[in-house]
């Protein structure tokens, strides 16, 4: 039997499915697309942001067994029994995206063998709320490790290689696509990756020995207030002056850790159709967005804005005036695009 207790959210990307369920971001949520066909393309190991499912599952109006790429290695149908995860299709998508838009985000409880009404409702009415689940360990590498890729060579058909310019950052692994990482390394850094509960003192020494310079907090799953021993130790980081990007979750704790408590959203941002304002630019930059909380506007005390989503107006990007740290709330490095904001990964390297 397969049960899943998750929060809905919907999802408005027209491509790129098999990189949102692989994206540990969604972790505990069951994303209904909005895009009507699933599974034409079918799953390719090349175009995983992970090494499994991340999301509990996935609602679609209509699912395709067989798929059309000349790049596709399995359907959708048989990637879901590999990892033990199941969908459900024939659904009215656009209903539920409707009711998710005017009602906020809500649980479900969607089980394969219960189809009593009564008894699903009593078991998602007597269960947890997911909001204080710490999801962040159970996506977290358990071991320090190194990448060395770079972007996808559509020519080779492959990942580029790494070609370094002798700079090197440990990126905090909270649940990190693996896209940002080719991306940080496309930039020529070198990119050593640790576990999400790693303590700063051992950073901070990396750094002042020339080991690493700088550090990186990345995406993943979860209330960022909760991760109150990771904002402990980005603290210890920011007063020693460690220069530091993070996105998305990365983003928020960063947030937090100034003494900015983030805060959630009624439905939060999910799609790749976002348009977000460069304040210092002023050009305006198509967007994947992924996230349910947000940064509040009282830090601008301590940071310039530097990126609004023009959706919504909240904050996307900020720069902090006293550090050399900066942040974005989207994915500059998305996969399978937009990608009209990758040049944030060379603002990294400008202050390292």
């Amino acid at each position: 039997m397969l049960v899943s207790l998750s929060s809905l959210l919907c999802q408005r990307s027209v491509t790129g499915y098999e990189e949102i369920m692989s994206d540990p971001s969604y972790a505990g949520q069951f994303i209904v697309f909005t895009m009507p066909e699933i599974g034409i393309v079918g799953i390719n190991e090349d175009d995983m942001e992970s090494l499994r499912i991340h999301a509990s599952g996935v609602i679609m109006r209509n699912y395709n067994e067989i798929p059309s790429n000349y790049r596709s290695q399995k359907s959708l149908g048989k990637f879901f029994e590999e990892q033990g995860k199941f969908g459900v299709y024939d659904v009215d998508t656009r209903y539920l995206t409707k009711m998710l838009r005017d009602e906020g985000a809500l649980m479900a409880y969607i089980s394969t063998q219960i189809s009593d009404k009564d008894e699903l409702k009593r078991r998602l009415e007597s269960s947890g709320r997911i909001e204080n689940i710490n999801y962040v360990k159970t996506v977290s590498a358990m071991d320090e490790y190194e990448h060395k890729k770079g972007a996808w060579d559509r020519n080779l058909k492959s990942y580029k290689p790494l070609k370094s310019i002798g700079k090197k950052i440990a990126v905090f692994d909270f649940g990190v696509k693996r896209n940002i990482l080719n991306e940080l390394c496309e930039t020529g850094l070198e990119v050593i990756v640790v576990p999400h509960d790693t303590k700063a003192e051992v950073l901070i020494d990396k750094f002042k020995n020339g080991e690493i310079n700088g550090v990186f907090l990345s995406n993943g799953p979860g209330e960022p207030k909760n991760l109150k021993a990771e904002i402990a130790e980005i603290k210890k980081m920011i007063e020693a002056k460690i220069p530091i990007f993070g996105i998305c979750l990365g983003h928020q704790l960063l947030s937090n850790a100034f003494g900015y408590e983030t805060y959630k959203l009624k439905f939060g941002q999910h799609g790749a159709n976002h348009p977000v304002l460069n304040l210092e630019t002023k050009a305006i930059e198509i967007t994947t967005q992924n996230h349910n909380y947000n940064v509040p506007e009282s830090i601008a005390e301590v940071a310039v804005v530097t990126h609004r989503n023009l959706f919504d107006n909240t904050i996307e990007g900020v720069r902090y005036k006293e550090y050399p740290i900066f942040s974005v709330q989207h994915h500059p490095e998305a996969s399978s695009g937009p990608n009209e904001s990758k040049y944030i990964f060379k603002q990294f390297l400008e202050i390292l």
